[in-house]
Protein backbone atom coordinates (compact mmCIF):
# COMPACT_ATOMS: atom_id res chain seq x y z
CA UNK A 1 0.00 0.00 0.00
CA UNK A 2 1.29 3.34 -0.77
CA UNK A 3 2.06 5.76 1.74
CA UNK A 4 -0.46 8.89 1.61
CA UNK A 5 2.51 11.09 3.02
CA UNK A 6 5.91 10.31 1.26
CA UNK A 7 4.45 7.93 -1.70
CA UNK A 8 6.95 5.16 -0.48
CA UNK A 9 5.06 1.52 -1.49
CA UNK A 10 6.29 -0.57 1.42
CA UNK A 11 4.18 -0.61 4.63
CA UNK A 12 3.62 -2.75 7.66
CA UNK A 13 0.49 -3.94 9.10
CA UNK A 14 0.07 -3.25 12.76
CA UNK A 15 -3.01 -4.25 13.82
CA UNK A 16 -6.17 -5.25 11.95
CA UNK A 17 -9.98 -5.59 12.65
CA UNK A 18 -12.97 -6.35 11.43
CA UNK A 19 -15.76 -3.51 10.92
CA UNK A 20 -19.03 -3.16 9.40
CA UNK A 21 -20.68 -5.98 10.86
CA UNK A 22 -17.62 -8.06 9.50
CA UNK A 23 -17.89 -7.07 5.85
CA UNK A 24 -14.89 -4.73 5.67
CA UNK A 25 -11.56 -4.96 7.43
CA UNK A 26 -9.38 -2.53 8.87
CA UNK A 27 -5.96 -2.00 8.71
CA UNK A 28 -3.23 0.08 10.57
CA UNK A 29 -0.67 0.94 8.74
CA UNK A 30 3.38 1.94 9.83
CA UNK A 31 4.91 3.46 6.41
CA UNK A 32 8.79 1.91 6.34
CA UNK A 33 9.90 4.93 5.53
CA UNK A 34 9.24 8.04 6.91
CA UNK A 35 7.11 5.96 9.67
CA UNK A 36 4.43 7.71 9.76
CA UNK A 37 1.50 5.65 10.18
CA UNK A 38 -2.17 5.44 8.13
CA UNK A 39 -5.52 3.18 8.22
CA UNK A 40 -6.76 1.17 5.03
CA UNK A 41 -9.94 -0.43 4.50
CA UNK A 42 -10.39 -3.50 2.40
CA UNK A 43 -14.03 -4.69 1.27
CA UNK A 44 -15.61 -7.49 -0.73
CA UNK A 45 -15.64 -5.95 -4.64
CA UNK A 46 -18.89 -6.87 -5.86
CA UNK A 47 -20.20 -6.89 -9.52
CA UNK A 48 -22.82 -4.11 -9.92
CA UNK A 49 -26.60 -5.61 -10.36
CA UNK A 50 -28.79 -3.74 -12.91
CA UNK A 51 -32.34 -4.05 -12.17
CA UNK A 52 -34.53 -3.64 -15.23
CA UNK A 53 -37.76 -2.02 -15.04
CA UNK A 54 -41.07 -2.57 -16.77
CA UNK A 55 -40.03 0.11 -19.37
CA UNK A 56 -36.60 -1.13 -20.09
CA UNK A 57 -34.51 1.54 -18.42
CA UNK A 58 -32.11 -0.03 -15.90
CA UNK A 59 -30.96 1.41 -12.99
CA UNK A 60 -28.25 0.19 -9.96
CA UNK A 61 -29.83 -2.31 -7.44
CA UNK A 62 -30.52 -0.41 -4.57
CA UNK A 63 -31.82 -2.59 -1.47
CA UNK A 64 -32.69 0.59 0.50
CA UNK A 65 -35.25 1.18 -1.84
CA UNK A 66 -36.52 -2.42 -1.24
CA UNK A 67 -36.22 -1.49 2.57
CA UNK A 68 -38.39 1.68 2.24
CA UNK A 69 -41.27 -0.70 0.53
CA UNK A 70 -41.38 -3.48 2.99
CA UNK A 71 -41.17 -0.16 5.81
CA UNK A 72 -44.29 1.65 4.46
CA UNK A 73 -46.16 -1.82 4.01
CA UNK A 74 -45.64 -2.39 7.49
CA UNK A 75 -46.60 0.80 8.63
CA UNK A 76 -48.41 0.09 11.91
CA UNK A 77 -47.79 -3.83 11.74
CA UNK A 78 -46.33 -5.52 14.65
CA UNK A 79 -43.68 -6.18 12.37
CA UNK A 80 -40.09 -5.70 13.94
CA UNK A 81 -37.44 -3.66 12.22
CA UNK A 82 -34.96 -7.09 12.77
CA UNK A 83 -37.73 -8.53 10.32
CA UNK A 84 -37.69 -6.34 7.66
CA UNK A 85 -33.62 -6.13 7.94
CA UNK A 86 -33.63 -9.70 7.45
CA UNK A 87 -35.92 -9.79 4.42
CA UNK A 88 -34.00 -6.95 3.26
CA UNK A 89 -30.90 -9.39 3.50
CA UNK A 90 -32.78 -12.44 2.26
CA UNK A 91 -33.49 -10.54 -0.97
CA UNK A 92 -30.20 -9.00 -1.41
CA UNK A 93 -28.45 -12.48 -1.33
CA UNK A 94 -30.93 -14.08 -3.42
CA UNK A 95 -30.25 -11.27 -6.04
CA UNK A 96 -26.41 -11.22 -5.64
CA UNK A 97 -26.24 -15.38 -5.36
CA UNK A 98 -28.04 -15.84 -9.32
CA UNK A 99 -24.74 -13.91 -10.52
CA UNK A 100 -27.08 -12.35 -12.57
CA UNK A 101 -25.87 -8.92 -14.10
CA UNK A 102 -29.47 -7.98 -14.53
CA UNK A 103 -32.88 -8.85 -12.42
CA UNK A 104 -35.80 -7.60 -13.13
CA UNK A 105 -37.77 -5.33 -10.85
CA UNK A 106 -40.82 -8.21 -11.32
CA UNK A 107 -38.31 -10.91 -9.69
CA UNK A 108 -37.86 -8.62 -6.84
CA UNK A 109 -41.19 -7.67 -6.83
CA UNK A 110 -42.28 -11.48 -6.22
CA UNK A 111 -39.27 -11.74 -3.94
CA UNK A 112 -40.74 -8.95 -1.45
CA UNK A 113 -44.25 -10.66 -2.00
CA UNK A 114 -42.38 -14.17 -0.82
CA UNK A 115 -41.26 -12.74 2.35
CA UNK A 116 -44.14 -10.52 3.32
CA UNK A 117 -46.38 -13.36 3.10
CA UNK A 118 -44.49 -14.75 5.68
CA UNK A 119 -43.86 -12.04 8.02
CA UNK A 120 -47.67 -10.21 8.09
CA UNK A 121 -50.59 -10.99 5.24
CA UNK A 122 -51.74 -7.81 6.12
CA UNK A 123 -48.69 -6.07 4.71
CA UNK A 124 -48.61 -8.47 2.00
CA UNK A 125 -51.70 -7.32 0.64
CA UNK A 126 -50.47 -3.96 1.09
CA UNK A 127 -47.81 -4.35 -0.74
CA UNK A 128 -49.14 -6.38 -3.00
CA UNK A 129 -52.03 -3.40 -4.16
CA UNK A 130 -49.33 -1.14 -5.11
CA UNK A 131 -47.14 -3.87 -6.95
CA UNK A 132 -50.05 -5.54 -9.02
CA UNK A 133 -51.73 -2.13 -9.34
CA UNK A 134 -54.93 -3.25 -8.73
CA UNK A 135 -56.96 -1.06 -10.67
CA UNK A 136 -60.07 -2.25 -8.83
CA UNK A 137 -62.25 -4.10 -6.11
CA UNK A 138 -62.21 -7.19 -8.21
CA UNK A 139 -59.25 -7.34 -9.33
CA UNK A 140 -58.26 -6.94 -5.19
CA UNK A 141 -60.93 -9.58 -4.24
CA UNK A 142 -59.44 -12.10 -6.66
CA UNK A 143 -56.24 -11.52 -4.28
CA UNK A 144 -57.65 -12.18 -1.35
CA UNK A 145 -59.46 -15.14 -2.44
CA UNK A 146 -56.78 -16.23 -3.67
CA UNK A 147 -54.90 -15.66 -0.12
CA UNK A 148 -57.66 -17.18 1.61
CA UNK A 149 -57.33 -20.73 -0.29
CA UNK A 150 -53.93 -21.43 0.55
CA UNK A 151 -54.55 -20.39 4.23
CA UNK A 152 -57.00 -23.15 4.22
CA UNK A 153 -54.72 -25.50 2.06
CA UNK A 154 -52.49 -24.83 4.72
CA UNK A 155 -54.89 -25.63 7.69
CA UNK A 156 -55.81 -28.19 6.13
CA UNK A 157 -52.27 -29.76 5.84
CA UNK A 158 -51.57 -29.11 9.65
CA UNK A 159 -54.89 -31.08 10.60
CA UNK A 160 -53.83 -34.02 8.57
CA UNK A 161 -50.43 -34.08 10.12
CA UNK A 162 -52.03 -34.29 13.50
Amino acid sequence: MKCMYCGCIESKVIDSRSTDEGKAIRRRRECMQCGRRFTTYETIETTPVLVVKNGGNRQSFDPNKIKNGIIKACEKRPVSMTKIDQLVEDIKKQVYNSLEQEITSKRIGEMVMDGLKEIDEVAYVRYASVYRQFTDISSFMEELQTMMKENDRRKDGEGAAK
